[in-house]
């Protein structure tokens, strides 16, 4: 028996992932964003945050924009 007909390079590497926040299994190449990108495509290289999670994360932590009444403006 040969060690190249027992194993396929997709049992080597992970195909899916599961999210640490929403709990969810998702592809990894599509569900996930690259953050080291000059390792290719190894699944290291993957954030453990899906792309859904990482854009609501962001959005909801998002600073908002505020505006100062004129009276507590320093006046110089």
């Amino acid at each position: 028996m040969d060690i190249d007909d027992q194993f396929d390079l997709g049992h080597l590497f992970l195909q899916e992932r599961k999210c640490r926040t929403c709990g969810i299994t998702k592809e990894l190449i599509e569900g996930y964003y690259l953050i080291r990108k000059n390792r290719g495509q190894n699944p290291s290289s993957y954030s453990y945050e899906c792309k859904i999670c990482t854009i609501r994360r962001i959005v909801k932590r998002r600073r908002k924009n505020k505006v100062l009444p004129d009276d507590v403006y320093p006046d110089w």
